[in-house]
C-alpha cells in the first residue's frame, strides 16, 4: 500500500507543490533587507541571519495565509472567513478554464486557446448581458448559454482543422488567440457593437442586474454562483469521463488514436466533440468574469491571464476532474494571499508567479521529484521474493 501510494501520481503533485513553496521561501530570504544585512556579518553573528531568514519566510506565508484562508487580525468569525471566500472566488474561472483544457489532455489534445476562447466567451455573454432585457433568471441563463456556446465554437474551429486537415492544434489554438484579442478589441472600440454609448474608451456598458450572478452569501462576500456552476461543471466532466460512453471513447481516443479507430472509434469525430466541450468550460471562465467579478463592463483584458493559468491548473490535477478542482482552489489562494503578502511584507507579487512556474516545473519532471525524495519509480516494480520449498522424499 505505501509503494502504491509512494508511485502514485497524486503524491507527485504535493511534493511538487511542497518543493515549489520551499524554493520560493528561498528566494523570498534572498530578496529581504533584513536578511541581506544581517549576512553581511553572519560569521560574526550566525543566529541574527537565521532569525532574520525565519522572521521573512514565515512572515511572507503567514500573510499569504491570512489573505488567503483565514485572518486572525479581524474582528468576528464573519470577518476572518472573508479571505477563504475571495480564494474561492478567484478559483471559480480558473477551474472552469482548468476542466476544459483538462478535458482536451485526456483526448490527447493541447488546448492552449484559453485568451481567445474566454475573450469570445465574455463577449458574446456580456453583449447579452448588457444589450438584451429579459426577465431575471432567464437573462442570466441566456447570458451564461452565449457565452458557453462562443467559446465552444472558437474552440471548435481548431478542432474541426485536426479532424479534417492534420492541422496541429497548438498552433492553431495559437492563432486564434490573437485573432480573438484583436477582434474583440477592434468592437470595443467601435459603437454600436461593444463599446458603451457615448464613450470613448474600449470598455463596454455595465451588466443589467438582471444578468449578474446573484451573490451566495450577502453583498458583505463576494463569492458568486459562478462557483455553483464550477461545482456543477466538475460532476459533468467526471460524470461524461467516468460514467458515459463518450468519455470512454475520449479515453481511448487519448491513450492510442490508432488502436481506437481500429476499434471503430470516430477518432476525427471525438477530436471536434472534445474541443467543443473543452471551448464551452474555458468559455465558462469567461462567462463568470463578466457576469460575476466585473459586472461594471470591461475591456480586451478580462481574461486576467485566467487561459495560461488554467493549463497550470490541469497540469497539477492530473487532468482530473476534481484534482483540477483541488488544483484551481490552491491558484486561486496563491491569487488572493499573493496581493495581502505583497503589502504586508513587501515580498514582490512576482514570486507568487515563480512558485506557479516551479509547480509546472516538477510536475513536468516526476523522476526530478522521486529522485529528490528517494520514491520508488513505478516503472521498476519491486520482485516478489519466491520462497524455497523443498520436498520431503520418503525412501521405503
Amino acid at each position: 500500500m505505501l509503494r502504491e501510494i509512494a508511485t502514485g501520481n497524486a503524491i507527485i503533485s504535493v511534493l511538487a507543490v511542497f518543493l515549489a513553496l520551499v524554493v520560493g521561501a528561498i528566494m523570498i530570504a534572498f530578496t529581504d533587507e533584513n536578511v541581506q544585512k544581517a549576512a553581511g556579518y553572519f560569521f560574526a553573528r550566525p543566529g541574527d541571519t537565521v532569525t532574520a531568514v525565519w522572521n521573512s519566510v514565515s512572515g511572507a506565508y503567514s500573510a499569504l495565509f491570512q489573505g488567503s484562508i483565514y485572518n486572525f487580525r479581524r474582528p468576528g468569525f464573519a470577518n476572518g472567513i472573508r479571505p477563504l471566500l475571495d480564494t474561492l472566488t478567484f478559483a471559480t474561472p480558473l477551474i472552469a478554464a482548468g476542466l476544459g483544457v483538462g478535458l482536451a489532455f485526456r483526448v490527447g489534445m493541447f488546448n492552449i486557446g484559453g485568451r481567445g476562447q474566454m475573450l469570445i466567451a465574455a463577449s458574446a455573454a456580456g453583449w447579452v448581458g448588457f444589450g438584451w432585457d429579459l426577465p431575471w433568471g432567464l437573462h442570466m441563463l441566456v447570458a451564461v448559454l452565449a457565452g458557453m456556446l462562443g467559446g465552444a465554437l472558437w474552440a471548435g474551429i481548431a478542432g474541426l482543422l485536426k479532424a479534417r486537415t492534420g492541422a496541429h492544434e497548438v498552433i492553431v489554438t495559437i492563432m486564434l488567440n490573437y485573432v480573438a484579442y484583436y477582434l474583440v478589441s477592434f468592437m470595443l472600440r467601435t459603437p454600436g457593437l461593444l463599446q458603451a454609448p457615448g464613450s470613448n474608451n474600449p470598455k463596454t456598458p455595465a451588466m443589467k442586474p438582471t444578468a449578474v450572478f446573484p451573490l451566495l452569501l450577502g453583498p458583505q462576500y463576494s463569492l458568486h454562483f459562478g462557483f455553483i456552476l464550477a461545482i456543477a461543471a466538475t460532476i459533468l466532466v467526471w460524470w461524461i469521463l467516468s460514467r458515459s460512453n463518450l468519455g470512454f471513447q475520449f479515453r481511448a481516443v487519448g491513450l492510442n488514436p490508432n488502436a481506437a479507430r481500429v476499434a471503430g472509434i470516430n477518432v476525427s469525430r471525438m477530436y471536434v466533440y472534445a474541443m467543443l466541450i473543452s471551448g464551452a468550460l474555458v468559455g465558462l471562465a469567461g462567462v463568470s468574469q463578466v457576469l460575476g467579478t466585473v459586472t461594471t463592463g470591461f475591456g480586451s483584458g478580462i481574461d486576467a491571464g485566467i487561459g495560461f493559468d488554467a493549463i497550470t491548473v490541469a497540469l497539477l490535477g492530473r487532468s482530473t476532474p476534481w484534482g483540477i478542482f483541488i488544483a484551481g482552489i490552491l491558484f486561486g489562494a496563491f491569487k488572493a494571499g499573493g496581493f495581502s503578502m505583497q503589502a504586508a511584507q513587501g515580498v514582490p507579487i512576482d514570486i507568487i508567479l515563480v512558485v506557479q512556474s516551479l509547480i509546472v516545473l516538477f510536475i513536468a519532471a516526476p523522476p526530478l521529484v522521486r529522485a529528490i525524495f528517494r520514491l520508488p519509480d513505478p516503472s521498476h516494480p519491486r520482485r516478489r521474493t519466491v520462497p524455497n520449498v523443498t520436498k520431503e522424499v520418503t525412501v521405503k
